[in-house]
């Protein structure tokens, strides 16, 4: 179990992100930290709260005592990811579980420069252009397929969107659930990376499978992923008629395809855009969620404390 000392300086940093929350009146506080701490001492250094306290760590076992002290617990499974990508990850759970509004504002605590110390206060102002998931948005997804799936291939298609492939923008499409229709509409456009394994090992929620798919990712063709999150085939061509639809200029050829195989089928259709990273969610041949680069998407207000002016001298 990986802890984190409350130490004089954390409890500090504490106080302050408790004071800005108040002062701004924000929606939600986020404490995101590398291990357990004293759970009970923190919730009375909040008290009184009104309002959510959530805590944000990587494995669920160090968030023991957390939900009893009335914080509200976060587990991230992000260990190794980058501080945005926690911080990102953080937020989507938070919306989806209505700890949080899409167009809320959230004041934020974390480790930005040392770990184990708590060093950054951030003010987030999300706006409507950060368009995450919400719990009536997942309700709607998961009538379709399993939302441990759906969530596992947004989050991938989010960082293919936002990181590119070694410096290089990506653009992807994944194809999630009713698999033996959408295949009826699909041809293979090259040699598939992921023939001759087995369904362990072309398993999107295994993260060595997600890596694999970021390098697939930047060749033509788009992933047929099951139910289950097992990519049946990738570099698909997907060959659907495109009549009546109707779609956002400026949208590409992934794009049309993605609404043209929703409608044809009840599959959910996942692009990311080459040109600005945007994930974009299609079922029934509408698009139902747009999702933007989180470092684009998101105002970033720093935390800046300016001493009163000293009086001049005599």
């Amino acid at each position: 179990m990986a802890t984190q000392r409350l130490t004089k300086h954390n409890a500090a940093m504490i106080r302050a992100a408790i004071d800005l929350f108040r002062d701004r009146g924000a929606d939600a506080l986020l404490l995101l930290l590398d291990g357990s701490t004293d759970w009970k001492r923190i919730s009375e250094m909040a008290q009184p709260l009104d309002k959510p306290f959530i805590v944000a760590v990587d494995s669920p076992e160090d968030l023991e005592g957390a939900s009893e002290a009335g914080l509200k617990p976060l587990a991230l499974n992000k260990e190794k990811a980058p501080l945005l990508e926690r911080l990102q990850h953080a937020l989507l759970e938070a919306a989806a579980d209505e700890l949080i509004r899409t167009n809320g504002e959230v004041v934020a605590l974390y480790s930005g420069f040392q770990q184990g110390r708590l060093d950054s206060i951030s003010h987030l102002q999300l706006d409507e252009r950060m368009r995450q998931l919400t719990s009536r948005d997942l309700q709607m997804l998961e009538s379709r397929v399993p939302l441990k799936t759906i969530k596992a291939v947004i989050d991938l298609a989010a960082q293919i969107g936002r990181e590119g492939r070694e410096g290089k923008p990506v653009g992807t499409l994944f194809v999630v659930g009713d698999t033996r229709k959408v295949l009826e509409h699909a041809n293979d456009s090259g040699v598939d990376p992921f023939r001759g394994y087995n369904r362990k090992q072309r398993n999107l929620l295994d993260k060595k499978v997600q890596e694999d798919a970021k390098e697939v990712a930047q060749l033509d063709g788009a992933f047929i992923i099951a139910g289950d999150g097992v990519i049946e085939k990738s570099r698909q061509m997907l060959e659907v008629s495109h009549e009546d639809l109707t779609m956002s200029k400026g949208l590409g050829a992934r794009h049309w395809a993605a609404a043209a195989i929703s409608r044809k089928t009840k599959a959910i259709a996942v692009v990311v855009s080459q040109s600005t990273g945007t994930v974009r969610l299609y079922q029934d041949g509408h698009l139902v969620m747009r999702i933007e680069p989180m470092d684009k998407a998101v105002k970033w207000q720093e935390f800046n404390f300016e001493p009163p002016s000293s009086p001049p001298e005599n």
